[in-house]
Formats: C-alpha cells, sequence, structure tokens
C-alpha cells in the first residue's frame, strides 16, 4: 500500500477541556421515560477506549477527555484537522507535559476527544489548554484511489493490517453495521469532523450483528453506506469508523462512528477481528 504521507502537513491546533453541559435535567427515551444522565463534555474518570459502548447509566458519554474553544471558526479549525491517532500534549495546568491520543470527534456538540492515562486524568481540570499535532488530512491510498481516507493519523493507518488483495482493500473490523439503523448524522454534507451514530433500538438487528458488545475505540464496517462527500445511503457502498461514544436513550441516537475510509465503488472489503479496536491498536491501554 502506497500513501501521499510524505506531503502531509503537521499543523498545531489549540483545545480546552470542556465542561459538561446540560440545557434541561431530562431526556426522553424511546420509551418514553424522562432521564437524568450524565451526557457530553468534561473528564471521564473511569469510562477510556477500549471499554463497553453500550449500558452506562449514560448518555452520549465521551471516553477520557472532550475539549473545544469557543471561537467558532478555531474549533472548526480543531475538529477537521484533528486526526485519530494524532498527539495531544497538555499545555496548562497541573498536568502541563502530558500525552494523549485523539480517539475521535463528536457531532453537534463539536468536540474533539482526546485519551490521557488516569494519572493525567486526575490532574487535568475544566478549562486546561490541550495541544494536538494534527496530522492527517489530506491522506491518500494512491494505489487504491476508489477508497477515500479521512480523519486517520498516518501512524494508525499503518497499524490497522491492512491489505490490498485482488483490487479491494481488506480492513479488520470488530462488527458489520447495516446502513439501515444508522441515525443522528445522517445526511451531513461533510464527514471531515462530527459522527452518526448507530441506533440500538431493534433488538432483532442488535442480536444479529452482535451489536450489543460494541467498544468505544472499535473499527466497525457500515455496509452500503458511502461518506465521500457526507452521509449517504449506497447499495455496495462500504465505510469504516471508530466508535468515539457511547450509547444513548433518546430517538434517533446511539453510540457514534466517525469516519476514517469510504468508498462508494465497494472496494473496501471487511474482515471480521474481535481485536480491532485503536486502545489495542495504539497501545493506549495494558490490561485490554
Amino acid at each position: 500500500m502506497k500513501t501521499n504521507e510524505d506531503r502531509l502537513v503537521k499543523v498545531s491546533v489549540l483545545g480546552e477541556v470542556s465542561s459538561p453541559v446540560m440545557r434541561y435535567p431530562y431526556r426522553i427515551s424511546v420509551k418514553g421515560e424522562p432521564m437524568v444522565l450524565p451526557g457530553v463534555g468534561g473528564i471521564r474518570y473511569n469510562v477510556r477506549v477500549g471499554d463497553p459502548a453500550v449500558g452506562w447509566m449514560a448518555d452520549h458519554v465521551e471516553p477520557g477527555v472532550s475539549i473545544k474553544v469557543s471561537d467558532v471558526n478555531a474549533n472548526m479549525a480543531l475538529n477537521i484537522l484533528s486526526c485519530i491517532g494524532n498527539e495531544a500534549i497538555v499545555v496548562s495546568g497541573d498536568a502541563k507535559g502530558s500525552k494523549g491520543v485523539v480517539t475521535g470527534k463528536h457531532g453537534g456538540i463539536e468536540h474533539v476527544i482526546v485519551d490521557f492515562t488516569p494519572d493525567v486524568l486526575d490532574k487535568l481540570v475544566i478549562g486546561d489548554k490541550v495541544l494536538v499535532k494534527a496530522y492527517g488530512v489530506g491522506l491518500k491510498i494512491l494505489n487504491l484511489p476508489e477508497v477515500r481516507v479521512m480523519n486517520i493519523d498516518p501512524k494508525l493507518l499503518k497499524l490497522m493490517d491492512l491489505k490490498i488483495v485482488e483490487g479491494f482493500l481488506e480492513v479488520p473490523v470488530t462488527h458489520l453495521v447495516p446502513a439501515s439503523i444508522m441515525g443522528s448524522g445522517l445526511g451531513a454534507v461533510q464527514t471531515y469532523s462530527g459522527d452518526y451514530d448507530i441506533q440500538l433500538f431493534d433488538e432483532e438487528t442488535v442480536k444479529k450483528y452482535h451489536l450489543e458488545d460494541l467498544r468505544l475505540g472499535d473499527l466497525v464496517a457500515i455496509m452500503n453506506a458511502e461518506h465521500t462527500y457526507g452521509r449517504i445511503y449506497r447499495s455496495g457502498a462500504v465505510s469504516i469508523g471508530v466508535v468515539v461514544h457511547t450509547d444513548c436513550v433518546m430517538a434517533g441516537h446511539g453510540p457514534g462512528v466517525t469516519t476514517i475510509m469510504t468508498s462508494g465503488s465497494g472496494k473496501i472489503k471487511p474482515r471480521i477481528d474481535p481485536e480491532a479496536n485503536i486502545a489495542k491498536l495504539l497501545n493506549l491501554r495494558d490490561d485490554i
């Protein structure tokens, strides 16, 4: 596999550890229940990439640390230019100098999600500044142009055990996900930031595709989905993404997926591998 990594630009972007936000206490579940649950933002001390994406008493919780900035244009740059696998460095506060890794992007709230080890999490506070060495925008697989790559550090791409076989890119994934159950985020006009959600409300589909054991950080293949210029349904297309936040109780929502590659012509061939999780690939934890 040949890429244009030597032509990419590495650039700094800056975010701040964000506060959790709540507009109203209740989230209304698909069963009509008003529920009060932790949501987006802040520092999660006991939820990291590699942990289950399903079953928490939570809604849209992002593993590790969420960062953003108040300036809309600067935050767009943070979200577009940051890529999964990028190095992140704390540049203020008691944890200054500590390093982490970008593990996802969450649309709507427009957060970049960063993993740090537990000892660093204990030192961080809301408002601490985190610099991301953004690297990966513009990455291409030169000998398979039918596959569009996005949101991924070249280092992570190399660690994924990708293989070109008979004109197809074989990609290890933990799960296949039918495009028919994809929800919030569908129809976005670009996929260089944000995510879209796997709805888990149909028990038969969840059982058929074994989605009850999704983990944060899992690589998944969304079948019949194209993300070249936005998120659409297209027969035969395949898109690969990383699970970036937990499941949700609200209609149309579920574990979020940030896209890392797509092929509208179906030139991606998923290969099931239970170990295909970025926490393992990037050696972020010793316990998985």
